[in-house]
């Protein structure tokens, strides 16, 4: 019988930490569960990766309590954990964490009580319950025992303050604690309520008896949050019945709209050329990858459903991961439709309960079709036979925060130790996943016209330099695009107006003294929003009232400079009064409903126009738009990121996919000022094959990526000077570089502070995928030798961005 265990914690440390097992838990405890342990003062959540009696050569701590009775994560989950961990550099205890959507099920707290100190400090200062003081009110009520900062805070109300002053005085220890949630304690609206089939044999008071009265009369399952409308006091006595197992409470299913059912389309010949060789993937059982470049409108959608079709009808399941912003209540309604209650839908704009209700019953094999995003790739799906990785270039699968995994990536390592097929679709792929078809690593399947043979929109480049000395006006719009709204307007039509830019104004600046009003927290200028009346930074959240004159020479001339989608919207209402006119942003996004609100109400044709961020480039079907402008194709261009021209060439062709998809031909109006960068002609073009060869030239001459393993390096501290000092020791301890490798820095990050800290990074180009990763390590090591901050060191292996 195992005594010991040995637990992966989300710590910055990456190595196991080994405890004891009681003997209530020997049993007990396997391979794949979660324990609570201590650790330091703290009591930690972690995953049990092994259970042995190989006795350790120093005294350790015993777990104290097991949260799962069977294994949350499988063997090949941990092993998958194992791979990410060693590939992106991150400890595997915070892999794991996020692997396991199952926050909402751990309560988290503290609990306070009086060092040495502290008790020292109670006597010499005669402190007593009476006292009229809160400090010392707080002192006498931890004299007695410890409490929980929401026992202190029940009897004080600014118990947070004053707890935090007596920590720096270190006259408090602080406890963290985790307890497992009660569910019986979710919010009635959040719960189903039916009645057990035995009968009480004990006397219940009033409200039970009038609550088992009404479920009798309406047999079956019920919202609590409805039943409390018909009965008195319905939730407190829900709860105590429910303990005393005499009804039941289940967690109230998501709700999910169902789309009208309909019979799967005809595929069309390219459709059904792709379809047959995917299917003969999957039929083989064994690992395989196909990507599908297909253009904008050409049904990669039904090709996706008739494979997870093909998956289910050979006893597999099956997987659909898409971007964050794609997956909508209404796309989740066409799954529904489709293949019914086998679907489970895994989204982070989900409440946590909601993900781990989605997530268990995965795991326990009530779904053979899960659809989600970026996370979505961690499912326990049983029995897996294919991952579709929708919009397989979209920047939303690169996790930017540790740790920094890529969706895609993960997704094609997890199929192939489950033998599972891949497919990879977009309009405009990845150059690293176009390359790997060229290089015979993934099978490429063309899908070159849209169904029903509807023509590609045409796009017309507007010259905003030739537009200015026509008109002698800096005009946000140009006249061919006014006119071409107007035609819209009166033809009852809709248009998209797209500026990848948020806020009324990009920055503010004095026309005095030419200062420019930054964000205190990091060396970026402030936006303004003229809705909220402030000005935001996007990158920390940082916000303050506009200033009546300039914080720096007190001048009058502050001076609004650059263009938003805020500011679009108010011109457009401006020059068509008429219009109903939508914007979608992350300003005006704020829940999970109205990202969807404002997409439905466009596509019932209540509003004119929709104008947006990149939140409306991609993924929607609107069959009445026939207009997308561009108000600038610019943007993105210019910055200091060898994916630049990339970037801005994906989000030109997806957005002026949106036009024309339904009987109607659309029409594409990109307004630049660099009329002649190859990414806005062959955008225009809608030549994806063209940008591939040029960019692709450009890559291969300076060995970025496909034709070299990339690593960024950055180093982050609160004072520049230790940063600089920091990272340029760094760089001494890496080099000299094997001859393979090139080490760029260490250097000023492009935002060279963020968030309060100060940031230097190192750019590292490698031809071997092992020296890069060992190299890493070696910067991993030098930083715990010494004795770095645990934040102060992000790697970030495949970088989508080196902001």
């Amino acid at each position: 019988m195992p005594r010991y265990c040995d637990v992966s914690l989300p710590v910055p440390l990456d190595q196991p930490f080994t405890y004891s097992l009681p003997l209530t838990l020997q049993q007990r405890v396997k391979p794949g569960t979660r324990v609570v342990v201590p650790f330091g003062t703290r009591k930690m959540t972690g995953v049990v990766l092994a259970v042995h009696d190989d006795k350790p050569d120093i005294p350790v701590k015993d777990a104290q309590r097991l949260i799962d009775p069977e294994p949350v994560l499988d063997d090949e989950l941990i092993a998958l954990g194992r791979w990410i961990s060693g590939y992106y550099c991150s400890p595997l205890g915070e892999v794991l964490r996020s692997m396991l959507p199952l926050s909402a099920e751990i309560r988290a707290g503290k609990i306070y009580s009086l060092t040495d100190a502290g008790r020292d400090a109670s006597k010499q200062l005669s402190i007593d319950a009476s006292a009229e003081d809160d400090l010392q009110k707080v002192v006498a009520m931890l004299t007695n025992r410890p409490l929980s900062a929401a026992s202190i805070a029940r009897k004080i109300p600014l118990a947070d303050k004053i707890l935090k002053s007596l920590e720096r005085k270190g006259w408090i220890a602080i406890e963290h604690t985790q307890h497992e949630r009660d569910p019986l304690r979710a919010p009635s609206g959040k719960l189903r309520i039916a009645a057990c089939t035995a009968t009480p044999q004990i006397k219940l008071p009033k409200a039970e008896r009038e609550l088992l009265a009404y479920l009798a009369l309406h047999p079956g399952s019920h919202n609590l949050g409805e039943v409390e409308a018909q009965v008195h006091n319905a939730s407190a006595a829900a709860r105590a019945l429910a303990r005393k197992q005499f009804v039941t409470l289940t967690p109230e299913p998501m709700a999910i709209t169902a789309a009208p059912p309909r019979a799967p389309h005809e595929l069309n010949t390219s459709q059904r050329r792709a379809f047959d060789l995917i299917e003969a993937g999957i039929a083989t059982n064994q690992f395989c990858t196909f990507l599908i470049h297909g253009v904008t409108g050409s049904g990669k959608t039904e090709i996706y459903l008739n494979a997870i079709d093909a998956t289910i009808a050979r006893g597999r399941s099956a997987l659909l991961l898409v971007p964050e912003i794609a997956l909508t209540p209404a796309m989740a309604g066409q799954f529904y439709a489709r293949f019914g209650d086998r679907v489970a839908i895994l989204h982070s704009a989900f409440s946590d309960s909601e993900r781990a209700e989605q997530w268990r019953r995965i795991r326990a094999g009530g779904a053979s079709v899960v659809v989600g995003t970026r996370s979505g790739v961690f499912a326990p799906v049983r029995n897996l036979g294919l991952i579709v990785v929708d919009e397989e270039h979209d920047g939303s699968y690169k996790q930017e925060e540790n740790p920094r995994y890529n969706g895609r990536d993960v997704a094609i390592v997890r199929a192939q130790k489950a033998g599972a097929c891949v497919v990879l679709g977009s309009a405009t792929p990845s150059l690293e996943s176009r390359y790997n078809a060229s290089q015979g690593k993934y099978t490429l399947l063309e899908l070159p016209d849209r169904v029903a043979e509807r023509p590609m929109p045409k796009v017309h480049i507007v010259d905003m330099r030739e537009e200015f000395l026509t008109t002698r006006k800096h005009a946000t719009f140009s006249r061919a695009l006014i006119d071409a709204i107007q035609g819209r307007i009166e033809n009852f039509e809709q248009a998209i107006v797209l500026l990848n830019r948020r806020g009324f104004s990009s920055h503010v600046a004095c026309r005095s003294c030419g200062a420019r009003i930054e964000c205190v927290n990091c060396a970026v200028t402030l936006t303004y929003h003229r809705r909220d009346r402030r000005l935001l930074c996007h990158y920390c959240g940082y916000a303050e009232k506009v200033p009546s004159v300039c914080p720096k020479c007190h001048s009058e001339h502050v001076h609004f400079l650059g263009i938003g989608s805020e500011r679009v919207e108010d011109e457009l209402h401006d020059a068509f009064p008429t219009a109903r006119i939508a914007r979608l942003d992350r300003d005006t996004v704020t829940g999970k409903r109205q990202f969807e609100d404002i997409l439905q109400n466009f596509r019932e044709r209540n509003y004119d126009m929709l104008v947006g961020t990149q939140m409306i480039a991609k993924g929607h079907d609107i069959p009445n738009v026939t207009l997308v402008g561009v108000v600038s194709a610019d943007v993105g261009l210019g910055m200091p990121d060898f994916r630049a021209a990339e970037r801005t060439f994906q989000l030109l062709t997806q957005v002026a996919g949106r036009a024309g998809r339904g009987e109607l031909p659309g029409i594409v109006f990109l307004q630049t000022i660099n009329p002649d960068h190859y990414a806005v002609q062959l955008a225009a073009q809608q030549d994806y094959n063209a940008f591939f060869e040029k960019e692709l030239q450009f890559r291969r001459f300076m060995k970025y990526p496909p034709f070299s393993a990339m690593a960024n390096i950055l180093v982050r501290a609160p004072k520049q000077e230790d940063a600089l000092r920091m990272s340029t020791e760094l760089g001494h301890q890496l080099t000299p570089a094997p001859e393979n490798m090139k080490i760029m820095g260490p250097a000023e990050a492009p935002v060279p502070r963020l968030k309060a800290e100060f940031r230097y990074q190192l750019l590292i180009k490698s031809g071997s995928r092992k020296d890069l990763n060992a190299l890493l390590k070696r910067a991993q090591e030098f930083a715990r030798a010494q004795k770095w901050n645990a934040t102060a060191l992000v790697i970030d292996v495949d970088p989508l961005t080196l902001l």
